[in-house]
């Protein structure tokens, strides 16, 4: 198969380790290893005092599948399958489409969600959100859908918009996807992280028995460096054939990478409510900073998840305006031409301890911009 370069993943690369500020970045502090193993219960700690790196089973851990189980409801083991949150979406697609397929993805949205399916040669289409209140209506999407529609990409909490659905919006999808036979594959990578006065929907999984649900520690647990994720679903002879196709690819998990997100899993408490205070704070240092500047920037605040898009009222591109921040700022964002998004736009993310700092070079780049 040949596929494009991963636009975002590259621009990363570029300035990700030599940028002091991360304004874009979509992912919260990492915790240290010292804190993790400090939460771990008796037995937690023996898993790690006593573990060998040898091969792990291919599945995950049978420990850590369980603890995966309990944020799901009417699911065993069995339903679950571990590795690299990318991964999962290569290998899922691989498995499911074939090049007659057609494809709705949300959008903008992770490269991944929609590049995997078009270098197998699937007709895409996009659901965008309202231009100008930010949200999705259901009734585009069921415009989108054809004879040969096989499956639906959804993200909510939504990258990079923080877009979210009611749960009546998210039943009638399902309802949709039911009537038509269609997939659902839910990136629910920033599942729990509710900022605003909203429901927290269910993983698809959980509601639909075409649904498949992506989660994993990267985002909501701020554990990006385990590289592990999972995904769930009722259907388990799909899931044996994308455990046959990982085969070709990791074969099986990181062993310590397991034991420290089965502490994780069991300690949420300790983990999430700290990310989400965060966010909620940076949001409104950042919804601040946007009244002072509001011929310039336009935000919509987020509803779940860590980031969000602002608009920009400038006379040149958003590629040329982040490539001035971080030159002029040591300023780090992601403007709208790397995330295939229309229009003049940066990507904010909120789950950064230096973001106070961070905004103030932000303010100080927009008064000399004027």
């Amino acid at each position: 198969m040949k596929i494009e370069d991963f636009k975002l993943e590259k621009y990363f690369a570029k300035y990700e380790f030599n940028t002091q500020y991360l304004l874009s970045i979509s992912d919260c502090d990492g915790y240290s290893l010292k804190y993790v193993l400090d939460k771990a219960s008796d037995d937690e700690i023996s898993l790690w005092e006593n573990l060998t790196l040898g091969y792990t089973e291919a599945p995950g851990s049978l420990l850590l599948r369980k603890a995966i189980c309990q944020y799901y409801k009417g699911i065993d083991e069995g339903n679950v399958l571990v590795a690299s949150p990318g991964e999962l979406n290569f290998s899922f697609m691989n498995v499911l489409l074939d090049s007659h397929d057609h494809v709705i993805v949300v959008s903008p949205c992770y490269q991944s969600l929609y590049e995997v399916a078009q270098s197998i040669g699937c007709a895409t289409s996009y659901w965008h959100p309202n231009s100008y209140s930010g949200n999705f209506d259901v009734s585009d999407l069921v415009k989108l859908i054809k004879f040969n529609t096989k499956l639906i990409v959804i993200n909510f909490p939504h990258n990079p918009t923080g877009a979210y659905l009611t749960r009546r919006e998210l039943n009638k999808i399902v309802d949709i996807a039911r009537e038509q036979g269609i997939y659902i594959f839910s990136d629910e990578m920033y599942h729990k992280l509710i900022i605003a006065d909203v429901e927290e929907l269910p993983p698809i999984s959980d509601i639909y028995e075409k649904g498949i649900s992506l989660w994993g520690t990267s985002k909501t647990f701020a554990l990006a460096g385990l590289r592990i994720g999972w995904i769930v679903s009722r259907d388990k002879i799909l899931l044996e054939k994308i455990l046959a196709f990982k085969d070709y690819l990791s074969i099986c998990n990181s062993a310590t990478s397991e034991v420290l997100a089965l502490i994780a899993l069991n300690n949420f408490d300790k983990f999430v409510p700290y990310n989400i205070n965060k966010i909620k704070n940076n949001i409104a240092l950042f919804k601040n900073c946007c009244a002072r500047h509001h011929d310039i920037l336009t935000f919509i605040e987020p509803k779940a998840g860590s980031t969000a898009v602002v608009q920009l009222n400038i006379n040149e591109t958003s590629l040329e305006f982040s490539e001035k921040l971080i030159e002029q700022e040591g300023v780090m964002t992601v403007p709208a031409e790397i995330f295939g998004f229309k229009g003049k736009n940066i990507r904010v993310g909120f789950g950064r301890d230096n973001f106070p700092e961070a905004i103030e070079r932000f303010e100080h780049f927009l008064i000399k911009y004027k």
